[in-house]
């Protein structure tokens, strides 16, 4: 993860309405309209939400067919373990400094990380 991947992450958490949704998410996967409902909030304001937490792989969302033909936009949690630590935040800055072909930079001899 680069530190630009990681601060999209502790973005997509650092909203309140963001972690509601979140946790409606937890209890089952739902779709737009359902989801607005139960927050009460507007289904544009929700989909900025969700965008947002799309992005930065929380949530994943599908588009479906009802029984009736109207196409449903269904989300879900995604799996995730979040741990911000020392490390956590200097090996995305490590990984910022990788070359797109996957090499340390010089400096560091040329050995190839594993990020995990």
């Amino acid at each position: 993860m680069t530190s630009e991947e990681l601060l999209a992450v502790l973005a997509a958490f650092g909203h309140v309405q963001r972690l509601r949704i979140i946790t409606e998410l937890a209890a089952s996967r739902m779709y737009v309209s359902e989801l607005a409902r139960r927050l009460e909030m507007s289904r544009p304001l929700l989909y900025m939400h969700l965008e947002r937490l799309e992005k930065a792989g929380i949530v994943v969302g599908t588009l479906e067919l009802s029984a009736d033909g109207k196409a449903l936009r269904y989300f879900e949690l995604a799996p995730f373990d979040l741990r911000l630590n020392v490390e956590t935040i200097s090996a995305a800055l490590r990984a910022d400094e990788t070359d797109p072909d996957g090499r340390a930079p010089a400096s560091e001899g040329g050995q190839r990380r594993v990020s995990g």
